[in-house]
């Protein structure tokens, strides 16, 4: 009786702390296997919680009880460490319910056939997340599609680009909000799933426009947000190679974001010329309207050319690529309703996206935080918009994630012409910058080194930059 109970402790404890390494690595993939075992930035960390636990097990399915409760420790301790630490959502609770389950149905097996039967434990259980996942999602969707047929007149606006998605989303929304009831999606909320339960969970029945924000990770997606939502507007942004690893293809990547002309309700469009489309009835193109851009370290002037004029517009947003951004955003303004007066006094309240080259302060150091800038033309605009500043700039960055090798490089030069010092923060690119890096450098080997190296390196009068960002699993 006792080595039984031992088998079904040692087997607990085996499946639990399996699982709760694997479904956190799930979350930081979108629930993917694919991504998690073919596109994973820390491949040494299956080796220690998934094939190490394995192959132990396997050798002593009795006596390996002492590892794993050795390891359950390391591995509470290792998610209290990482910046993305696991989210217990109703999913993640299931699939611990699954888990423990499976286990005692085949630790029951095991004990009468063999012990290898508690190896089926996470297969049955992913199998059953698979399931659950899939009844409840089409439950929830109807119900999200219930609630916006419900509303006869919401007019919905889909935005979608390679980058500049959540600024154009936000810089609509303070163009908006004092005319008409709006709600945008939150923070980078922009898959399916996520929109759908944004809906049932936050979306008022008052609302007169909703703003959601598209992403994609293959063909299909953004496809399949439009025919859900389908949006009388849609406004399609730059078209870069930002997750080419996924695509594989500049012309894939555009051909998923226009996708989102495929909705039956479309009434117009505002598109960027990378989409390669041409002006109708329904489209126009915006970032040629834009013209005497005028860029510094105080904020933005520019003119756009709209009903045969040109109307002068400044802001207080830092960085030449927002001028395109507010632009897309002036024209969707215009097109309803809004005056160009009311929009040009709007233009200059805005403020700049959280992370999105947001000044933190100007004193003792000048911060700019533009973590959330992932793309080769945003950061290295913001690279020379900082050689502009008279004293000492230091970047703070992984450099470019799932791009090709050769981006990183021209990135590089970039950052050797604008900066005095550059720490990079991922190993994702450590090598490629320990390479390409002339100026003075530091490459960490943990993100959590980072308050006491810039504490250490910097003094009052530097500016220092912190440009894009990726987690500790990079």
């Amino acid at each position: 009786m006792l080595i039984n109970s031992l088998y079904f402790i040692n087997s607990l404890f085996f499946n639990f702390c399996i699982a709760f390494y694997l479904i956190s690595a799930l979350q930081w993939y979108s629930y993917k296997l694919k991504r998690v075992f073919f596109h994973y930035h820390k491949p040494l960390w299956h080796l220690y919680f998934l094939l190490c636990p394995y192959l132990i097990f396997l050798a002593f399915p009795l006596y390996s009880l002492i590892y794993f409760i050795i390891l359950a420790p390391i591995l509470y301790f290792w998610n209290k460490s990482i910046d993305k630490k696991l989210i217990f959502t109703n999913k993640v609770k299931w699939f611990f319910v699954f888990v423990f389950i499976y286990n005692t149905l085949f630790a029951i097996l095991s004990l009468r056939f063999s012990f290898l039967f508690n190896l089926c434990t996470l297969i049955s259980a992913l199998l059953s997340l698979k399931i659950y996942d899939l009844f409840s999602n089409l439950y929830y969707k109807k119900q999200a599609k219930i609630k916006l047929k419900s509303n006869e007149k919401l007019k919905i606006i889909l935005i979608t680009a390679s980058f500049g998605k959540t600024s154009i989303k936000n810089f609509l929304y303070e163009l908006l909000k004092d005319k008409f009831k709006v709600y945008k999606t939150p923070r980078s909320v922009n898959t399916l799933i996520g929109i759908v339960s944004d809906i049932n969970n936050n979306l008022s029945n008052e609302t007169q426009i909703y703003i959601a924000e598209a992403g994609a990770r293959a063909k299909g997606d953004i496809d399949e947000i439009t025919c859900f939502l389908e949006p009388q507007i849609c406004i399609i942004g730059e078209i870069g190679n930002a997750h080419l690893e996924y695509f594989k293809s500049i012309d894939n990547i555009r051909q998923t974001k226009l996708e989102a002309l495929n909705s039956k309700r479309l009434e117009k469009a505002f598109l960027h010329t990378s989409t390669l489309k041409q002006e109708n009835e329904i489209i126009t193109l915006y970032d040629d309207k834009i013209s005497n851009i005028k860029s510094n370290l105080e904020g933005l002037e520019f003119k756009v050319f709209l009903e045969q004029k040109k109307y002068e517009f400044k802001s207080q947003i830092l960085g030449e690529f927002n001028t395109q951004n507010l632009c897309a955003c002036i024209l969707c303004a215009y097109y309803l309703g809004i005056t160009i007066e009311t929009i040009k006094n709007q233009i200059l309240k805005i403020k700049s996206v959280e992370h999105r080259l947001q000044v933190i302060s100007k004193s003792p150091k000048f911060i700019i935080d533009d973590g959330f800038n992932g793309n080769f033309k945003g950061m290295s605009t913001s690279y020379r918009l900082c050689k502009l500043y008279q004293g000492r700039k230091v970047l703070v960055s992984p450099g470019i994630i799932e791009v090709s090798k050769e981006e990183n490089i021209k990135l590089a030069q970039i950052i050797n012409d604008c900066f005095d010092l550059a720490i990079i923060t991922a190993n994702v690119n450590a090598e490629i910058f320990e390479k390409e890096l002339t100026i003075e450098k530091i490459i960490l080997k943990e993100k959590s080194e980072l308050v006491n190296i810039l504490a250490k390196e910097t003094k009052n009068g530097d500016l220092i930059l912190f440009s894009n960002d990726a987690p500790s699993f990079m």
